[in-house]
């Protein structure tokens, strides 16, 4: 069976904007490390047990995907009917070629056309913190409006609100912190939050909306 792909704007090296966060440029040094065939699967376990919540077939978006690996993967592994989407061309090429029967979008996640969509479950692994705070903000609202009553949002960022230089990219990132997305999540609709570390110490925020 082909790969299927939703509609797309411009993505990232299509202008003179990078709309992969930076990602695009270190991508050939993503794939050869997390990911790759030699990922330390950080975060894996944590997903891994989200996912097992859901019921199979569940309709789950992955939002940033990369690669695929590890995050898609575990999600594939528990039967979930996976939609993925990323802004670096490099990264759905990847995808691609490790998963080739999901439906796929080459845009950035704050614009992806599967919002269009309505889903179980979106996972943000790794996203949130590399966008700007309103464009995260903004980005909450549109994936509680893409889930189904009773849907679950998974994502990750520290829990203090700070901001660093990504060691790979170069380019800011930045937390609004624990009490910040959970007002945040509130608002749009988020009734139970709960919040874990994983072997990594990435911070997840659990919510069920």
């Amino acid at each position: 069976m082909p790969n299927r792909e939703a509609p797309t704007g411009s993505a990232a090296g299509d202008g003179d904007a990078d709309r992969s966060n930076g990602y695009e440029r270190i991508a050939t040094a993503f794939l050869a490390g997390r990911g790759g065939p030699t990922s330390n699967a950080i975060g894996a376990a944590r997903v891994r047990a989200w996912a097992r919540a859901l019921p199979p077939q569940a309709a789950v978006l992955d939002l940033g995907c990369g690669s695929g690996i590890p995050i898609t993967q575990v999600l594939l592994e528990a039967q979930l009917a996976v939609h993925a989407v990323d802004a670096s061309p490099t990264m759905i090429a990847a995808l691609r070629a490790n998963f080739p029967h999901i439906l796929v979008a080459c845009e950035p996640a704050e614009e992806s056309p599967f919002f269009h969509r309505s889903f179980d479950g979106i996972v943000a692994w790794g996203l949130l913190f590399l966008l700007t705070p309103t464009t995260q903000v903004a980005l909450l609202g549109r994936i509680a409006s893409a889930l189904h009553p009773g849907g679950r949002l998974l994502f990750t960022s520290p829990a203090t609100a700070c901001s660093w230089i990504d060691v790979l990219t170069g380019e800011q990132s930045r937390s609004l912190g624990a009490e910040s997305y959970r007002e945040a999540l509130a608002r749009v609709g988020f009734t139970e939050i709960s919040e874990y570390d994983d072997e990594g110490q990435n911070h997840y925020y659990d919510a069920r909306r």
